[in-house]
């Protein structure tokens, strides 16, 4: 009896610490996905920065430069760069600035 026991609290440890962590990012990316929308900046998965410029099924066209547009699959949306985040990046200093400081 006692083995059995220890073979359940293993189980439940490895739902805590693996599975259910999983499933969280699972619905966490799907959510994000879901929110997409024109105009949005984006980052993929491959790291190409670029703005939303429309929506089909599942894929997503994206401009990552004047006049040009790729289309990648929703699921290769690794992120939406928030507002927030542009801000604090043209904040940081930058190395050479920091190199040239007495």
């Amino acid at each position: 009896m006692p083995g059995y026991v220890f073979i359940l609290v293993l189980l439940l440890l490895i739902w805590f610490m693996l599975i259910r962590p999983q499933r969280r990012r699972q619905v966490e990316q799907q959510r994000m996905i879901n929110s997409l929308d024109v105009g949005k900046e984006v980052v993929t998965a491959g790291g190409l920065y670029g703005t939303v410029t429309g929506l089909e099924d599942d894929e997503v066209r994206i401009r990552i430069a004047p006049e040009v547009e790729v289309k990648v699959a929703k699921r290769a949306i690794a992120g939406v760069i928030s507002p927030d985040d542009e801000l604090d990046s043209a904040k940081a200093p930058d190395e050479e600035s920091a190199a040239n400081l007495p």
